[in-house]
């Protein structure tokens, strides 16, 4: 059924419309644009999770008048102040003075339209796809997956129960520690999302197939336990898993090659390049067109035995030959150092707020004054300085060392 046909079905409602400034406020309005979302998503295979069967929020809302309730978590995630902060976190080379090199907001931009062109071939619910998407990395560290294991390092030197993921965090982020309004924080997102950003988990090479876990419960979710590597609760989750190692298996590669670390797609193995190409385009479309071929009426996600070998090959050749580089390790140790000084000065300004607040040091006062803001007042020490270093961007971190530590 096309668009115009939809129009022409309902004009009996149309020509009752008062077109005036105020035209979305009316029930109306909101009556038509219902009636064309649900005639949109019938068609949406039967597996698709539709925006009628979310399970909702934790906090029931009004739904609006113009958006799909996915729409506007999207909506959400990308105005909130952590979003923005993604431009300046970088992927796997940190703090580059190289403008080519992956930021962590273009990796998620990646992941986006990588999982949309998935997403809309299998004709799955491509708003609940992209919120997943834009806010899957929203509580990752600076200085990678390293700046993460690092301060889940620090917080279990004072707690062994402790521990920092950012799969977790990004779930923290929108669910406690975003300001949707002044004084009003956690972003209230449906069950769908939150479900997806925690479950995302890219950095798992062992999935050749990934079936929606549905049986999903809200405390589930809220209390993931660490890696459990559980399966998001829906297909559209299940898209967003695997683009996201899309997304980076061959972009690593190129920023390495601009960094002086690899040749290129020359490091990688003949019969690598052989089957995924000799470029990241190349890949990406070998994958894509795989994953799709491999899923299509389908409840899983899946790709053929022989691509999935290539790229586990694949990924397993960037942590040899990238991630292990001397070059990154040699930095590691800086990032380690920035870390753990961030982390230790911090955790002690914590057992004296008030006097942290009266600091001479700018950087001292400013996390002094998160802490008086921060909107789980009991939640332990260790875990308001994870908070607030894993907010940080990359060079906001070396500045506040510098500040702090400098003589």
């Amino acid at each position: 059924m096309t668009e115009n046909s939809l129009f022409d079905m309902y004009s009996d409602v149309f020509g009752t419309l008062l077109f005036e400034p105020s035209l979305i406020s009316n029930d109306k309005d909101k009556e038509t644009l219902e009636l064309l979302r649900a005639e949109r998503e019938t068609g949406l295979s039967r597996f698709a999770c539709r925006t009628s069967e979310t399970r909702g929020r934790v906090h029931p809302e009004q739904p609006c008048n113009i958006r799909s309730c996915y729409e506007r978590d999207m909506g959400r995630i990308i105005f909130s102040q952590s979003f923005r902060r993604l431009r300046h976190k970088t992927q796997v080379f940190f703090n580059p003075s190289n403008d080519h090199i992956c930021s962590r907001i273009e990796h998620v931009i990646y992941v986006n339209y990588i999982s949309t062109i998935i997403g809309r071939a299998l004709n799955l619910n491509i708003d609940l796809i992209q919120a997943i998407a834009m806010g899957h990395d929203i509580g990752h560290a600076p200085f990678g997956h390293t700046g993460e294991k690092v301060i889940s390092k620090c917080m279990q030197d004072i707690d062994k129960d402790l521990f920092f993921e950012h799969e977790k965090q990004s779930l923290r982020v929108l669910d406690v520690l975003e300001e949707h309004r002044e004084g009003e924080y956690g972003l209230n997102l449906t069950f769908e999302v939150r479900d997806g950003i925690v479950s995302h988990c890219g950095e798992t090479y062992d999935e050749r197939t990934l079936s929606p876990r549905r049986d999903k419960t809200f405390d589930m979710v809220s209390s993931k336990t660490k890696k459990d590597g559980m399966a998001p609760a829906t297909l559209e989750g299940c898209v967003v898993r695997f683009a996201d190692k899309i997304a980076y298996v061959g972009r690593d590669v190129e920023d390495a090659f601009r960094a002086g670390i690899v040749s290129g797609y020359d490091s990688m193995p003949k019969e690598v390049i052989e089957r995924l190409g000799s470029s990241n385009a190349e890949t990406i479309n070998v994958l894509v067109g795989d994953i799709i071929h491999s899923s299509l009426d389908s409840d899983m996600i899946s790709i053929s035995e022989g691509n999935f070998q290539a790229m586990n090959e694949f990924l397993h050749g960037n942590v040899e030959k990238i991630y292990r580089a001397k070059k990154i390790s040699t930095y590691e140790k800086t990032v380690k150092l920035v870390v753990e000084g961030l982390f230790e000065a911090f955790y002690e300004c914590c057992s004296d707020i008030e006097k942290a607040m009266a600091s001479e040091n700018d950087m001292i006062r400013k996390f002094a004054k998160f802490c008086m803001k921060h909107p789980e007042k009991d939640c332990p020490d260790a875990v308001k300085v994870a908070d607030y270093i894993s907010g940080m961007t990359d060079n906001f971190a070396n500045t506040c060392f510098d500040s702090i530590y400098r003589v």
